[in-house]
């Protein structure tokens, strides 16, 4: 535990609050346009036109929102007192945030398929997948919040 982290614990969660809400945004909306890649002819326009999309997304937003969120969730937890390590939420929330960081390198694999014109999953499969954030979220969220356990 770091105590200098003590007096900065508001601004440290706010923070991981944002980069979170960052994060959360981009793994919603990449899922949703490869929906929408799916529709298109593989190397036509608008197939370049998604791949330029997923591309940035991933790069410049989803992936430094990712490393944004785990650096000040990671102080958050040298912070003393912020977690008892006893209890049963702190292993649920945990294990959660293990699956949103598997999502994120499905997501990646999944866009570099598409950059190479080998997108192996269907729309319908994407439209399934960019829910499981979702749920990732709630449990997240409920964890946090509530600490039913």
């Amino acid at each position: 535990m770091i105590g200098a982290l003590q007096p900065w614990y508001l601004w440290l969660k706010a923070f991981h609050i944002i980069a979170l809400i960052a994060w959360m945004a981009a793994t919603f909306y990449l899922p949703r346009l490869f929906v929408y890649h799916c529709q298109v002819t593989p190397g036509g326009p608008e197939s370049e036109r998604f791949k330029v999309m997923e591309r940035l997304l991933l790069r410049a937003i989803m992936t430094p929102a990712m490393l944004t969120t785990l650096l000040f969730g990671v102080l958050l937890v040298l912070t003393p007192g912020v977690i008892d390590w006893s209890a049963g939420w702190w292993h649920v929330k945990l294990t959660a945030v293990a699956g949103m960081f598997a999502f994120h390198g499905f997501c990646a694999r999944w866009r570099s398929d598409f950059a190479r014109d080998a997108n192996r999953h269907t729309e319908r499969f994407y439209r399934m997948a960019n829910e499981v954030p979702t749920v990732l979220m709630i449990v997240i969220v409920i964890m946090v919040v509530v600490k039913p356990f």
